[in-house]
């Protein structure tokens, strides 16, 4: 009174004998525009109250309810207020924000999002109105491999995937129901599960497969001789490079289950599959075709499929044993052979064509067209010849030793290095350089920039230390620069 200075306040009301919000009832209010309190007095004393964007969205609303006790009591009863009327000078930034219910409050989610300023010269996914790619990439359906039946057996697909195998050897007669006979031993088995990918790195299928535990044969009474051959890389690379030069026509088959065609000339017995309970005690599974897992698999299915293919015409080349050849006049027909997957090349599409029904009649085959993805390397066809990349598998080499976000490198070894001097720690760990060394190996089918260094790498895997660890690298990061394409030309 004697300052003639003017306070303006609320009516509180304190409940100290319930606890603090223990019951209320929201009541809506214009929280988003500027409010001013007028008195008795010609001069009108104003307070603003607004809340801000964020702390609308991440507030609880208990927050809200705090700065409005005067209008609510411990029943949720609505008292007499202050008049409250918007001013008349509200600012443009606050008239945007406002929207027509703006008498709701602001839940998450709920603000009008605007693209920001500063990427306005920029082409956002935003602008675009494209999902971002980290949230396709998160946002699928996420497939593990089972690493036992039991965890197995709770999934619908790993249970169709025994499902279709348990049918296809059924199909194939593999076995027998035999009682064990006096001095036999059976051997153990197992399943073993994969996921199977498309060339984009997406799930094409989940395969499961029976495997017999074949460390438990003994030579000379379950088996004899394995050797089975598998193709020579550089047989590979000079296959594609004849192919693009003299415009073969390049197509790619896969054997369903190519082990099981093999015939056994021992005699090898196998306890039930997991899952299985045999009706009769003492029964086990007699095979008559080999199985997955068997020392002498490869070599049985192996002599199946070059019989068949020298039943047709073929030439067995004597550099590489798993190059076929064959020539009828001026019609030629060429058979690259990895375990179970072919490539066939020829200069007349009918005669390509032909072999390729053969085939299918002797063996349960899978027609994939055209070559364009095979041993982890990708195959695109151009008439300028053919381009080969191994990006997914360069992918995976990354990932797999956590340099993915990483800086690149300029270049994969230094031109003075001393390695071969190295005297630093040796790895504790040496499986995982040599695994890295060996992957850096394959890779070089299409990346010939990095044979020098990985030849070099190469030359510690017995004794690696942490300099050669380091070095290894440092090769990862020149991968991390991008994909690079080998082109094969043509005429």
């Amino acid at each position: 009174m004697e300052t003639g200075d003017i306070f303006v306040s609320r009516d509180v009301k304190f409940h100290e004998n319930e606890f603090p919000f223990l019951v209320t009832n929201l009541v809506q209010t214009d929280l988003d525009v500027p409010h001013e309190v007028h008195t008795s007095r010609d001069e009108p004393v104003t307070t603003q109250v607004a809340l801000d964007d964020d702390d609308a969205l991440q507030g609880d609303l208990h927050d809200t309810v705090d700065m409005n006790d005067d209008i609510y009591t411990s029943h949720g009863q609505h008292e007499t207020a202050p008049s409250i009327s918007p001013p008349h000078d509200t600012t443009s930034a606050l008239t945007e924000a406002s929207t027509p219910n703006a008498g709701g409050l602001l839940g998450r989610g709920q603000r009008v999002k605007r693209a920001s300023v500063l990427l306005r010269d920029f082409i956002t996914h935003v602008r675009t109105q494209t999902p971002s790619p980290s949230f396709s990439a998160s946002s699928g359906p996420s497939v593990l491999e089972p690493r036992s039946f039991k965890e197995a057996m709770t999934d619908e697909g790993w249970r169709q995937a025994m499902q279709r195998e348990i049918r296809a050897l059924e199909d194939n007669q593999t076995w027998v129901l035999e009682r064990l006979p006096p001095g036999k031993k059976a051997l153990g088995c197992k399943w073993v599960y994969k996921i199977k990918y498309l060339p984009d790195g997406t799930v094409e299928r989940l395969k499961a497969r029976l495997v017999v535990f074949g460390n438990h044969q003994e030579e000379g009474i379950d088996y004899t001789e394995t050797f089975a051959p598998v193709v020579k890389m550089v047989t590979v690379q000079t296959f594609l490079a004849v192919a693009a030069a003299k415009n073969w026509e390049l197509h790619q088959m896969d054997v369903h289950n190519a082990f099981l065609h093999g015939d056994l000339d021992e005699e090898v017995y196998m306890k039930l599959p997991p899952g299985f309970s045999p009706s009769q005690r003492g029964v086990v599974c007699r095979l008559k075709k080999s199985l997955y897992g068997l020392r002498q698999a490869p070599r049985c299915w192996f002599a199946k499929l070059a019989a068949s293919l020298q039943h047709y015409g073929f030439t067995q080349s004597y550099s590489d044993y798993s190059l076929f050849t064959y020539q009828s006049e001026n019609k030629c027909l060429h058979v690259l052979v990895y375990v179970d997957d072919l490539i066939i090349a020829g200069n007349d599409s009918t005669v390509l064509h032909k072999f390729k029904h053969y085939l299918s009649t002797c063996f349960h085959m899978k027609d994939l067209g055209t070559l364009k993805y095979f041993l982890g390397i990708e195959v695109a066809r151009h008439p300028n010849g053919i381009f080969l990349c191994q990006r997914k598998y360069a992918l995976d080499i990354i990932t797999e030793t956590g340099l993915l976000g990483a800086k690149p490198a300029g270049f994969p070894i230094e031109q003075n290095h001393t390695l071969a001097q190295a005297d630093g720690p040796l790895l504790t760990e040496p499986e995982a350089y040599r695994r890295l060394v060996g992957k850096l190996i394959y890779l070089s089918f299409t990346r010939p920039d990095l044979a020098y260094a990985v030849h070099i790498l190469s030359q510690f895997m017995h004794a690696p230390r942490q300099q050669h660890w380091d070095a290894a690298l440092r090769v990862d990061g020149v991968i991390l620069i991008g994909p690079v394409v080998l082109s094969l030309g043509g005429l």
